[in-house]
């Protein structure tokens, strides 16, 4: 066990043997291991991937902006006119109610004129 932890000891190198580097240093030192070709097909490529982004944000922004204006145009009027249609309708059926019963609501507009009741059969007119 003990050549063990002495083998360990050697592998390892003392701190005190590397200078402190920052990262942008260390960064640029390996630019020299990679061939120049390398370096400007990853440069062409990063700076095609960003304009891409950029032209795909302006033209969703540009998209979402037109969508939303032309249904808020196009669409909201024939929305909000459905809308007060159904409320005169109910509020005419809840009128009908009030006046003439609630059998008269549920026969609806097309029911009987006057809110006559039909004949009975057997019975004299």
């Amino acid at each position: 066990m003990a050549d063990s932890d002495k083998s360990v000891k050697a592998i390892e190198p003392a701190d005190d043997d590397f200078e402190d580097e920052t990262l942008a240093e260390r960064l640029y030192g390996l630019t020299e291991m990679v061939p120049q070709s390398v370096r400007n097909g990853v440069s062409l490529l990063t700076s095609a991937s960003l304009t891409g982004v950029k032209v795909s944000y302006n033209f969703s922004r540009s998209a979402l902006w037109i969508a939303s204006t032309s249904f808020m145009v196009l669409m909201l009027p024939i929305i909000f006119e459905t809308e007060m249609a159904q409320m005169e309708q109910a509020q005419l059926q809840k009128q009908r109610q009030i006046l003439l019963g609630p059998n008269a609501a549920m026969s609806g507009p097309g029911g009987i004129p006057g809110g006559m009741t039909p004949p009975i059969p057997g019975m004299p007119r």
